[in-house]
């Protein structure tokens, strides 16, 4: 999409704030439809008035009254439950210490911009990104007591998901949530480039603020409902077991795909050209996580840039890739948690598509209209 530059996001400082604000909802009937992914597509600026007409028809729900919103969602066995409201962008963290929320991978300047413009024109946030963190008891307690009470919103989407929504807009338990959050020291999990595409708003759009002052998110705690984290496999165009000879000792031939799969491990990699496996054993002198060492090491040693790379988000699309064109697949073992956690913390940017965070909740549940807070109502 751009020269290929990568750039760390702005660092937004604590307290971390969700702020409550208006919810748009398309009608359940269109939530998770393939045709309802399409009205988010150009002409962007066209998205609006869509909008008004769903609206005037029925098809789209917009509170009246501004909230923070519990929204929990069930989709293939897993349930996923967390906070979303408008983040607050408005501080920038000078220091490490200061620093809410972690970004641990990279952003494209020109995607971000990009994105940038189409919320614009658009005038919405059209889907939260994902946030998680640890959250303390006591943030478990008072949302534990929230859903106590029915949820207002409650149905199954045409992709099946099954979706569970509380407002929260007293006072007294939306002061006791942004007590909790205060001190809350998050990681993006999904949404790098979105995130960007905030700041962005806010210095190149002026005509939104102060709507562009906030960025829709859902926050999501990973000791509660955990988002599965998974790994990204690497696919190497052109490439052949015998090109790991540079590797010398590390790669180990192996029987075939149990045994390598079965090897996957924090400091052990596996890769085939489709018919052979090796696995290759990675220096493990620091506190660095599989794939940085991959990129850092290995793939250095294989003089192999990084433009050149193909991601599989599966064992089976990787074999795929590999079947339809020479080359090798690197399956990578699932990251844990608290290393990207850690390392984000420490600065450190993961290489592109390290991570994958799973579940997402299907667009459309929850929209943020930047007309709302910059003209008024709609």
């Amino acid at each position: 999409m751009d020269s290929g530059v990568v750039a760390t996001p702005a660092l937004v400082a604590r307290p971390l704030r969700l702020e409550p604000f208006r919810a748009m909802m398309l009608a359940p009937s269109r939530i998770g439809a393939q045709a309802s992914a399409r009205s988010f597509a150009q002409p962007y600026r066209d998205v609006a008035s869509r909008f008004a007409a769903w609206q005037r028809s029925g098809q789209l729900s917009h509170d009246a009254t501004p909230a923070v919103y519990l929204h929990e969602f069930t989709t293939t066995g897993i349930t996923i439950r967390g906070l979303v409201g408008a983040l607050d962008l408005t501080r920038r963290a000078g220091s490490r210490d200061e620093v809410a929320v972690f970004p641990h991978e990279g952003v494209h300047p020109a995607q971000a911009a990009e994105l940038a413009d189409r919320m614009a024109e658009m005038a919405l946030n059209p889907a939260p990104i994902l946030l998680t963190h640890r959250a303390p008891a006591g943030l478990r307690d008072r949302l534990r007591e929230a859903r106590r009470t029915s949820p207002e919103h409650q149905f199954t989407d045409r992709s099946g998901q099954y979706h569970r929504v509380w407002p929260i807009r007293d006072a007294p338990t939306l002061g006791s949530i942004a007590d909790h959050l205060r001190a809350a020291r998050v990681l993006i999990a999904d949404g790098h480039h979105r995130y960007a595409a905030y700041g962005l708003l806010r210095t190149d759009h002026p005509e939104l603020a102060p709507a562009s002052d906030a960025g829709l998110a859902m926050l999501v705690d990973q000791d509660d409902t955990p988002l599965y984290l998974g790994a990204i496999h690497r696919v190497l165009p052109g490439l052949t077991l015998g090109d790991l000879d540079v590797l010398g000792a590390t790669v180990r031939s192996v029987a075939g795909p149990e045994e390598a799969i079965a090897a996957l491990a924090p400091d052990t990699v596996v890769t085939t050209d489709g018919h052979d496996w090796a696995t290759i054993a990675l220096p493990r002198t620091d506190d660095r996580l599989a794939v940085e060492i991959l990129h850092d090491d290995v793939l250095r040693a294989l003089h192999r840039p990084e433009i050149a790379f193909g991601h599989a988000h599966s064992v089976d699309e990787a074999l795929r890739a590999v079947a339809r064109r020479r080359g090798l697949a690197i399956l990578m073992p699932a990251p844990d948690f608290a290393d990207v956690l850690r390392a984000a913390e420490k600065g450190r940017l993961l290489p592109e598509k390290a991570t994958s965070f799973q579940p997402k909740p299907s667009v459309g549940v929850l929209i943020r209209s930047l007309r709302d807070e910059s003209t008024g109502r709609d």
